[in-house]
This record gives C-alpha cells, sequence and structure tokens, in this order.
C-alpha cells in the first residue's frame, strides 16, 4: 500500500506560543519514525502561528495543528486566528471541488477547541478543575468504526491536560455539517456533570481530538521525573495521581499504544488516499 513513491508534503502547525511543551517533539518524532518504517518520500514544515503568524498555504498534503496554552477565545478577531480559520476554509473548498485529490487535517487539544467553535459544534467551557492525567476514553458507535482508532480497545488510554472543554454537542449541527462525535469523556457516574466530547470527524478529511495522541511516554516520564515538575503536580493534583502517571506510562497498553496508533493510522488512510489519486 505505502510502496508508490508519491512526495507528501506535511504541514505541522505551532500552537504552544512560544511556550516549551513536548507536544511538538512527539508529533514531529511519529512523522520521522512514520518516514523511516514506511520509506516515503515525506517533508515536514513547521509554521509557529500564533506566536509568529506563520501560516501554511494550499500546497501541502497533510495539516498536522498542534494542541496550547490558555483559552481556546483569546486570540478572538487576531490576525492570527482570523489566518487559521481562514485555512480551515480554503482547504474545506479545497476538498469540495472535485480535484482528483485531498486535504488532509488532525487538530489537537487547543486546535481542537477552536475549530469547534468555527464550525458551531458543541458549547466551550471552563472547567471547574485542571484536567491533567492519563485517562480512559470511549470511543462512540461512529468512533469504534474509525480506521483512525483501529487496534485500540474501548475504551482506551490518553493524556488529557486542559483547562476549557467541549460540551453539549447538537445532533442537528453535526448532521447540518456533516461532522461525528467519535469519542467522549470516561464515564464518571459519581461526577454529576456532563461528559465531554474528546473527538469529533469535521468531516471525511479533518478530524480533532481534545486529548494528545501524539504524547510520547518516555518524554513524558522525563518531564514527570523532574523534581520542581514532580512538585507542582503533587501539590495541584495530589501524590496519588502523581504516581498512576508513573504506572501509567510503563503500561504497553496505554498511551504507548495510543501513540503508535492514532496519528499513524490517520496517516495511513490520508496517504492511501493520496497515492491512489
Amino acid at each position: 500500500m505505502m510502496t508508490k513513491k508519491r512526495k507528501i508534503k506535511v504541514a505541522v502547525i505551532d500552537m504552544n506560543n512560544g511556550v516549551p511543551n513536548l507536544g511538538m517533539r512527539g508529533i514531529l518524532a511519529i512523522l520521522k519514525q512514520y518516514q523511516e518504517e514506511k520509506g516515503l518520500d515525506l517533508s515536514t514544515a513547521v509554521f509557529d502561528l500564533r506566536k509568529k503568524n506563520e501560516v501554511p498555504d494550499t500546497s501541502y498534503d497533510i495539516y498536522i495543528s498542534s494542541g496550547g496554552p490558555g483559552s481556546p477565545f483569546e486570540g478572538e478577531g487576531l490576525e492570527w486566528e482570523n489566518n487559521f480559520f481562514q485555512l480551515l476554509d480554503d482547504l474545506d473548498d479545497f476538498n469540495c471541488k472535485d480535484k482528483g485529490g485531498k486535504k488532509y487535517v488532525f487538530l489537537i487539544c487547543h486546535s481542537f477547541q477552536m475549530a469547534c467553535r468555527k464550525y458551531g459544534l458543541g458549547k466551550i467551557t471552563q472547567r471547574k478543575s485542571t484536567a491533567f492525567g492519563i485517562f480512559p476514553i470511549s470511543m462512540t458507535e461512529e468512533g469504534s468504526q474509525d480506521p483512525v482508532f483501529k487496534g485500540l480497545p474501548n475504551p482506551f488510554y490518553a493524556v488529557d491536560s486542559r483547562d476549557w472543554q467541549v460540551i453539549s454537542g447538537d445532533e442537528d449541527d453535526f448532521e447540518n455539517n456533516s461532522s461525528a462525535v467519535a469519542a467522549i469523556e470516561k464515564y464518571r457516574p459519581h461526577v454529576d456533570l456532563e461528559r465531554c466530547i474528546m473527538s469529533i470527524h469535521f468531516s471525511k478529511e479533518v478530524m480533532g481530538t481534545q486529548f494528545h495522541p501524539e504524547a510520547d511516554p518516555t518524554g513524558m516520564k522525563m518531564y514527570l521525573l523532574q523534581e520542581d515538575k514532580k512538585k507542582v503536580i503533587i501539590q495541584e493534583h495530589g501524590e496519588d495521581k502523581y504516581l498512576d502517571m508513573l504506572r501509567s506510562l510503563d503500561d504497553p497498553n496505554r498511551i504507548s499504544l495510543t501513540q503508535k496508533l492514532i496519528l499513524p493510522n490517520f496517516l495511513d488512510e490520508a496517504i492511501q488516499q493520496l497515492t491512489e489519486v
């Protein structure tokens, strides 16, 4: 399936606003490993959209937009956000035209929340407390049939780190946008709060996740073992949460599996379609 030598161009959009993070490292590492394993002619370009207002054009085949800190509303009216939304419009327009090819987009955390705002899907609210940890995530019926989640158990585990959430998905809004919820927050019978949306297929070519499928177990463990980070996490979330995260990082059936499957599955689907054109 992957032997045809078609050059694949990937644009990675950095939404971290200059804040050091593990997410970009994880995305780039997955792309590098994927390229080597598949023997592809794959090139990657990084665009610092939020900090430097760098925006890719529509010449790329695949776009991966990262998570980032802060509110998904803080860019309202700013040039960088307008450019991001215009890019999504341009890619949607391209995909609606019969040009013999498509553009594929994966949106993570902050980018996912912004896309929900743009497309009018769900309600974006600030959480009562920060979600931080490795949690089970449940696929919907649609998600269980989604090839991007192929090979994962239901529920599966992923890194969740956010102060905001997308809730209250209106079925009519999703149907009108040809979108579908693919995953939702873990079931918490002791908490009287709505389960938030964790993944949406905005279209056949555009997908987003609230969680971090790029999270690298090795990098996260190095991060958690830093004394200053350990102290802050225990102060804010408790020692039990800290120790549970360390145990989860060592479990091959938790985020290691999620990292190995979700983005590579997405790339498989996109590149298969691109090479068949």
